[in-house]
Order: C-alpha cells, then sequence, then structure tokens
C-alpha cells in the first residue's frame, strides 16, 4: 500500500526522541478535543466583550470533532498496521478515517483565527497533522480528511459568527 510506504518514510525522517515527545504532547492536548475547548474557554474568560462568540467556537470545535468521530464509525477503515510502522501512541479507538484530531485542530484554527485577528492555521495544523504520521497512528489521508473536515466545520461556524 502507498500509503503504508509515506507513512514509514515520514517516520523514518522525522521521528526522532524530541519529534517523538513533542507529537505526543500535541496528541494528549488534541485528546477529545479538550485542550483546544479548553483554550476557547479561556479566550471566552479573557475576552468578555465577545465571549458569547469564543463559547460558540469552542462548542463548534467539539462539534467538529463529533463529525469525525461519526464519519470515522461509518467508514470503519482500521489504523496503520504494517511492521514498518511503530505505533507510538495509544488510541482510544481503532479506526482512523478521518483523524479527529486533524478535524478538531482545524476547526480550532479557523475558528479562533476569527476571534483573535491572526492566521492561526499555517501554526497550529501542520504540527498536528504532521504528529499523527509521527505517532503512526494515521494515514496520510486521515490527516488531510480530518484537516478538510474540520476546514469545513470551522468555516461555516465562522461565517455565522461573522454575520452576529
Amino acid at each position: 500500500m502507498r500509503e503504508i510506504a509515506v507513512l514509514s518514510k515520514v517516520q523514518g525522517a522525522i521521528a526522532r526522541p524530541s519529534t517523538v515527545k513533542a507529537a505526543r504532547g500535541l496528541s494528549h492536548f488534541g485528546e477529545h478535543s479538550a485542550g483546544w475547548f479548553a483554550a476557547g474557554l479561556i479566550g471566552a474568560a479573557v475576552d468578555k466583550p465577545r465571549r458569547r462568540e469564543w463559547l460558540i467556537a469552542s462548542f463548534g470545535v467539539v462539534g467538529a470533532h463529533a463529525a469525525s468521530i461519526a464519519v470515522k464509525r461509518v467508514v470503519r477503515r482500521p489504523r496503520p498496521d504494517d511492521p514498518s510502522v511503530k505505533v507510538l501512541v495509544d488510541t482510544p479507538s481503532k479506526l482512523s478515517f478521518p483523524s479527529s484530531h486533524a478535524t478538531s485542530t482545524t476547526a480550532a484554527a479557523v475558528l479562533y483565527s476569527g476571534l483573535t485577528g491572526r492566521n492561526l492555521v499555517p501554526a497550529l495544523v501542520p504540527p498536528m497533522l504532521a504528529s499523527r504520521l509521527v505517532l503512526g497512528v494515521h494515514y496520510p489521508t486521515d490527516v488531510l480528511a480530518g484537516a478538510a473536515l474540520g476546514g469545513l466545520v470551522g468555516g461555516l461556524i465562522r461565517r455565522k459568527l461573522k454575520r452576529r
């Protein structure tokens, strides 16, 4: 399978102890979208004039995560399982497509960009997507599909927030 070869090459190229440690940190932060949800709640606490928008965005991140779980249960693609790929972190399920970490991270980046006035996507999304490959828990198409789903959900909610 071509994706296994890509995944194996990514791990071989960048899976060093420091990279794996950082990837695990991102994995724990993004688990069940909890870190991104907490970041949104902090935004709501700090930016009182836009508290409602921050709360909507925070729940939008959780909604994007839930959408990814629903798609996972329909598609039922198993996680990578090949001797050339090392799985370097535990996962809450055996399902791979789409990456929920990629989905919630992209949704958070899109939504929080609108609230901070800074484009957070380039700073937040690529590291999370790469981390899922470094850890050997997703195929490249899993993270790309997750990013697309998160971008779609985040974009739709952001558009509604702008209209307010």
